[in-house]
């Protein structure tokens, strides 16, 4: 039986159908990981070895996505929110080092870092945008928001 290591709850939503849909990627992928962390060295390092580049991929995407949105929009904390991706990744593949040298770092604990950061991201990082987006945004006929060109100043 599959655990849900991460829950997606709508509090971790921004409103943009693209963003929402990868945090729910990432959050599905940390699930996946959780999920294959049995404490069998040996099937948890093929696993790893599987799954990490994607992890790595589909991050950097998100992170493009995110901050091509905030430079459209001039969101005033791109900076930070860059180098805080920046750090993210330069802090996953110093991971990936450790656990392929061998060293005490297992898929469990690994997965909690993934999940505690991508909460926190979310929850601090993420929400300053959200909230930006949510003032600038035209909100359309169905009640949805949207950013267009009209929107960005």
């Amino acid at each position: 039986m599959k655990k849900e290591f991460i829950s997606w709850s709508p509090r971790l939503s921004c409103g943009i159908k693209l963003i929402d849909e990868q945090h729910m990627g990432l959050v599905n992928l940390v699930n996946e990981m959780y999920n294959q962390a049995t404490g069998n060295d040996v099937q948890e390092h093929k696993y790893f070895e599987k799954v990490i580049q994607e992890m790595v991929k589909y991050a950097k995407i998100h992170f493009a996505t995110e901050e091509k949105i905030m430079l459209a929009t001039k969101f005033s904390g791109y900076g930070e929110h860059k180098k805080d991706h920046e750090r993210f990744v330069k802090k996953v593949i110093e991971n990936i080092g450790a656990y392929r040298a061998g060293k005490r770092l297992t898929l469990s604990s690994f997965t909690k870092y993934l999940k505690e950061w991508i909460l926190s991201h979310i929850a601090l990082m993420d929400k300053q945008y959200f909230e930006y987006f949510k003032e600038i945004a035209t909100r359309k006929e169905d009640g949805k928001l949207s950013i267009t060109s009209a929107d960005i100043h």
